[in-house]
């Protein structure tokens, strides 16, 4: 087994299709397909199901795809590392985030660990929480915060803290002239705007579960991409939103109402890849007890209950 035919699998696996897979490796089929055969024939197992269209991966190819993801990606950090030693360079680390955290103490954590870590070469990359579980197994990205919550063995998620969830609604609108917590009742004749549209799972459906289980039907659901584009909709009068309590401050022109119920939270979640003993992760660790320690003013304004200061 060598890393070629590892790449030349990931790509099969990726595509579920032969074809795609040798364009993007920018080779003819028959020595890719000869490739996985190789590979098979030295494990001793089928690993993709050609029979099928698209193919599909066995019990066995999952598991190699899986390990694969982590391998190919460990190398090219390791080639970008070394690059960067030879060049006297810094080394990267690179966070994944979900753009509502920068409201609620990324910014924060991103500060202390450049005062304790100058060496660091930080590297913040706005994506998904799904996007950020695929990003960590393929080496992208070192450590992740989102707010979906996952079962991936290889990634270990902890949860650092449930954060309250607020109706964004129109300036003018009748909901709006109270400042008190909102009922999610108060809002079951209402268009609904939902973030981010794809991929999912995601936020969206975390969102549309909480009124499914309070059994509670907006008027309609309009699905946009991103946070921004919704808070933009609201204050345009097109319809309300739930978003993270410490969102509140990305936009002055709509108001605000918490939701006044004990489910309507939305954990924020740090990832890392299982197995990484790496001292940044236990330095990041240190320093979100420190912030929490420090109970900043948007940490009690935004929390149902004071976090876990040991996560």
């Amino acid at each position: 087994m060598d890393l070629r035919q590892l790449r030349y699998f990931v790509a099969v696996a990726r595509e579920r299709n032969f074809t795609r897979a040798a364009e993007q490796l920018n080779i003819a089929q028959p020595p890719l397909s000869r490739q996985i055969q190789l590979l098979e024939e030295e494990l001793g197992v089928i690993l993709i199901t050609r029979t099928s269209r698209p193919v599909k991966l066995t019990d066995a190819g999952r598991l190699l795809y899986e390990q694969a993801l982590q391998v190919l990606g460990r190398v090219d950090q390791m080639k970008d590392a070394t690059r960067r030693v030879g060049m006297n360079r810094n080394r990267v680390l690179s966070i994944g985030f979900v753009a509502s955290t920068l409201y609620g103490g990324l910014p924060v954590l991103v500060r202390k660990l450049r005062q304790n870590a100058p060496e660091l070469d930080i590297q913040l990359l706005e994506m998904l929480s799904i996007q950020q579980v695929a990003a960590l197994k393929e080496g992208r990205i070192d450590i992740g915060f989102g707010r979906m919550r996952h079962n991936d063995p290889n990634v270990v998620a902890t949860i650092l803290r449930e954060e309250r969830l607020v109706v964004a609604l129109p300036q003018d609108s009748v909901l709006a002239q109270d400042e008190g917590p909102i009922r999610l009742s108060d809002i079951a004749d209402q268009r609904l705007i939902v973030y981010p549209k794809e991929p999912r799972p995601s936020y969206a459906d975390q969102v549309l579960s909480l009124l499914q289980e309070e059994e509670i039907r907006p008027r309609d659901v309009l699905e946009v991409r991103e946070i921004q584009t919704a808070l933009g909709l609201v204050a345009a009068d097109s319809g309300v939103c739930i978003i993270p309590s410490s969102a509140r401050q990305m936009r002055s022109d709509v108001r605000y109402r918490v939701i006044d119920s004990p489910g309507a939270t939305s954990p924020v979640i740090m990832n890392h890849r299982a197995g990484d003993t790496s001292r940044y992760l236990d330095l990041i660790r240190r320093l979100i007890r420190e912030m929490y320690a420090e109970k900043p003013a948007w940490l009690a304004a935004n929390n149902l209950a004071a976090p876990d200061p040991d996560p």
